[in-house]
């Protein structure tokens, strides 16, 4: 494993977007480095905000930031609300990123996503592959506000010697993922349709699309793990791919799913829903290169996030209802 070059011990570390399923990982992680963590409710920051932005680094004064702060959603989310996927997205990373500079923040890791890449790169997809082509029409606002995420990071690191970093995870689920039908990702998605088929006795679930584009995805637990080693061990322009390699269709997701939460019956793909592209999965070479690499079993992750959704989402969604 690569030496340590950025020791989190002692050093009081914001972690921007703690709310979501990243950054709460992330909280989680950071418990064992015995740093002072730090946190900014959104009715005490507003990272769109950029006044805002650098009255709180100044007073807060980081030594290191996790900026996983971002406005996320499925295919259904990114293309009917492009306008607040690339304002919002763009908003946050500036402001972050350059407060952080005029502060004197020492680290930043700028957490990126797998979308960046191009429609038709060649999988698994290489860090090497970014702007090499068009990007996927079902997500390309937040894409283009995640590639400039990257580049801010270079320039700055470029022209002022910040020592920013971007890490690109994979597809993620786990533990406080956003339920939402319309708005959540995939696995999300899945979980929270066969939960209601197995409460409702239903014997059919539907599926968006064909069922037939891979994916991959990574534990929240993987991810925050992967980027705290990043922190500790990494510094370089660009960016690294965090996942696992290995992908799966999304019908043997809903299978996998369905096993996880005991649910027996039958798929039915509404194949007038997008499929976006029909496969994603990330070259993760180098980050295995540099002694890093996930360790939770797909079926584990899921039935931790499943479990998970049951206990703190199910009973309330149900009560709505």
């Amino acid at each position: 494993m690569s030496e340590v070059i950025f020791p989190l011990a002692g050093k009081r570390v914001f972690v921007a977007g703690h709310s979501g399923m990243a950054g709460g990982a992330i909280l989680r992680r950071l418990a064992r480095e015995n740093c002072e963590i730090l946190t900014a409710d959104r009715s005490d920051l507003d990272m769109c905000r950029q006044r805002e932005v650098e009255e709180w680094l100044a007073t807060a004064k980081p030594d290191a930031i996790f900026l996983a702060a971002a406005k996320v959603g499925g295919i259904h989310a990114n293309t009917t609300r492009r306008a607040e996927f690339l304002y919002d997205n763009l908003a946050i990373e500036t402001n972050v990123i350059h407060g952080a500079w005029r502060t004197g923040v020492k680290k930043l890791l700028f957490l990126g996503s797998s979308c960046i890449y191009p429609r038709e790169t060649p999988q698994p997809m290489k860090e090497e592959a970014l702007l090499t082509g068009l990007l996927e029409p079902t997500n390309e606002a937040y894409a283009i506000a995640k590639i400039a995420g990257i580049k801010l990071c270079d320039a700055y690191r470029r022209q002022y010697g910040c020592d920013f970093i971007s890490a690109m995870p994979t597809n993620l689920y786990g533990p406080g993922d956003r339920y939402d039908l319309l708005g959540g990702h995939v696995v999300a998605a899945v979980i929270m349709k066969l939960h209601a088929a197995k409460s409702a006795g239903d014997p059919t679930v539907t599926i968006w699309g064909t069922g037939t584009p891979r994916r991959e995805f990574l534990f929240t637990e993987d991810l925050a793990d992967g980027l705290v080693f990043l922190m500790k061990h990494y510094t370089g322009p660009g960016h690294l791919n965090l996942g696992t390699g290995v992908d799966v269709t999304i019908h043997e997701l809903a299978e996998a799913v369905a096993k996880v939460a005991g649910w027996s019956g039958e798929f039915v793909h509404d194949r007038s829903k997008p499929d976006g592209m029909m496969r994603k999965v990330m070259d993760v070479s180098r980050m295995t290169a540099l002694g890093w690499r996930a360790k939770t079993r797909f079926e584990d992750g899921l039935r931790s996030a499943y479990e998970w959704y049951v206990a703190h989402v199910a009973e309330r969604q149900a009560g709505h209802g």
